[in-house]
């Protein structure tokens, strides 16, 4: 021990402080002194990092994931588009917005029967026909899609309509398709929901005197097609549409030189330019009769022209008379 001393005791020729293990200054800390910082401690003001008192910032709405969703979707080509041209996704985040705007706080919709849309198979919905711009076509097109929790109405339309620039691809994309027995009979069969407004160019572009008063229906084409396909016959009457632009006189020669079946003058159109072009704000309701069937009948029964002529009328009689009704409880054009 004393020679472990003797070395540790010098270095190199000097001198090597010894320092006890349990010397002044190396005392063990007491324990209640722990438990007293701990408390000073606790009782410390908290001082938060930069930045932390930002709000944390929220999750993408439903509207923006469904948007986000679309764009990629364009971008990768990871969507379809059936046989006829329609592209449903595009229809409900590019289409359909806008026109559901129109729907709800320009035109203040109302609808009754919905509970006659069926909701999976086939139907053929028969429609009245006016307001000089076929904006009641696209309205019920709005209704049955949000009616039925997302089915599309797939609407036949006059060769005029995929004549026009912009709006044959804009009517293609959204559902629509030529108004023939073929096209007809195939979208009824795979289980879709058809529009048809047989009163044609004669209903949407009849004066502002005979409003209300349905047109000729033709021979029954539309008949035919459900009684081939075996699928109810639902009547829709539109109650609104008339009158938002009332059209007073017809510039037959402008027509002509524009290959257009009328060329309307309105109290507002053509004077006062494109801002005659703006729709009256009225108030709409769209109704939804109480279907017809036809699968009862057999697929035999288009020979028979009795009958569809008898069903072109009960369809016909059915739409005029829910008008008539309509129109006697409308209390204001503007307010319903």
């Amino acid at each position: 021990m004393d020679d472990f001393e003797s070395e540790a005791g010098t270095v190199g020729g000097a001198e090597a402080q010894v320092i006890p293990l349990h010397g002044p200054g190396r005392e063990k800390p007491e324990a209640g002194r722990d438990v007293r910082e701990e408390a000073a401690r606790a009782d410390a003001p908290v001082v938060a990092f930069p930045g932390a008192d930002r709000e944390t910032p929220e999750p993408l709405s439903d509207a923006a994931r469904s948007v986000l969703g679309f764009l990629r979707d364009r971008l990768t080509g990871d969507y379809t588009v059936d046989e006829f041209g329609f592209d449903a996704e595009l229809t409900d985040a590019l289409f359909l917005p806008p026109l559901r705007a129109l729907y709800k706080k320009w035109f203040r919709v109302d609808t009754f029967g919905v509970e006659n849309l069926p909701a999976s198979g086939g139907a053929l919905l028969v429609s009245n026909h006016s307001g000089t711009i076929p904006l009641d076509s696209l309205m019920t097109a709005v209704a049955v899609h949000d009616e039925t929790g997302g089915r599309h109405l797939r609407g036949l339309g006059a060769d005029l309509v995929f004549q026009l620039p912009l709006v044959g691809s804009f009517a293609r994309k959204s559902g629509q398709t030529l108004a023939c027995h073929a096209d007809a009979e195939r979208l009824l069969r795979k289980g879709e929901l058809v529009g048809v407004w047989p009163e044609g160019f004669k209903g949407v572009g009849k004066p502002f005197s005979s409003r209300y008063k349905l047109q000729r229906f033709g021979r029954g084409g539309f008949v035919s097609a459900a009684l081939r396909a075996g699928v109810p016959i639902i009547p829709v009457s539109v109650i609104g549409a008339e009158e938002i632009y009332p059209k007073l006189g017809d510039i037959k020669l402008l027509a002509r030189m524009l290959g257009l079946p009328y060329f309307p003058v309105t109290p507002f159109f053509p004077h006062f330019g494109l801002l005659g072009a703006i729709p009256l704000p009225t108030k709409w309701s769209i109704e939804f009769g109480e279907p017809i069937p036809t699968d009862e009948y057999g697929p035999e029964a288009v020979e028979d022209p009795m009958l569809v002529f008898q069903l072109t009328d009960q369809v016909r009689e059915s739409i005029q008379q829910t008008l008539y009704r309509r129109l006697s409880q409308r209390k204001s054009v503007f307010r319903g």
